[in-house]
């Protein structure tokens, strides 16, 4: 049987925040191109942002280097009211990859105790379909089309639950159009 694997970040909880993200679970470390959530140098979740805040897609970006500037994406996200954190904090890896479809989920994320933690939070963004399923199996609701949300009940809160393309590369869609699907979910929230 494989290892379980222990998420090897904390939640990102910045004071103020207005959305959760939530991935599924970082790659392996040996992916990572800094120490911070969408770590992988091909995942675009970065990208993304830098177009739609900056206009420019390598914003984040240290440039001549394969690596995100850590501390300019803590900053963005402690100033725009971004939390980050992923909806498995134990998991096993099937095969020695990334993929969300060879991730076994040992440990669910406790999601209603991080949103305790957000006062402020109005909205949970998934970023994948695993993602996204852990989500529909612990609050029994309907799944969102891709760039769209649904309601769902935390505690004493409705809080939007919206649905993201993932920001991987392996998922077939141009940077552009995904960029699209999260400027509407960022203006809808207040963000944008």
């Amino acid at each position: 049987m494989q290892n379980v694997e222990r998420h090897p970040l904390e939640p990102f909880l910045p004071t103020g925040a207005r959305i959760l993200m939530l991935g599924s679970f970082p790659p392996k470390r040996e992916r990572w191109s800094m120490e911070f959530f969408y770590p992988n140098w091909i995942n675009d979740m970065w990208r993304i942002m830098g177009l739609l805040f900056y206009a420019d897609k390598h914003h984040f970006e240290i440039k001549g280097h394969k690596t995100f500037d850590r501390e300019r994406i803590i900053e963005f996200c402690t100033t725009k009211g971004i939390a980050l954190y992923d909806t498995a904090t134990e998991v096993r890896r099937l095969k020695d990859n990334a993929s969300d479809k060879f991730l076994e989920i040992v440990t669910p994320t406790d999601i209603d105790s991080l949103i305790a933690q957000l006062p402020d939070a109005t909205a949970i963004v998934t970023t994948g379909q695993k993602a996204t399923d852990i989500i529909i199996e612990r609050f029994g609701c309907s799944e969102p089309q891709i760039g769209s949300k649904t309601d769902i009940i935390i505690g004493e809160r409705t809080i939007h639950f919206w649905r993201m393309p993932s920001s991987s590369r392996a998922y077939p869609l141009a940077i552009d159009k995904k960029a699209a699907h999260y400027a509407t979910m960022l203006r809808a929230e207040g963000l944008l």
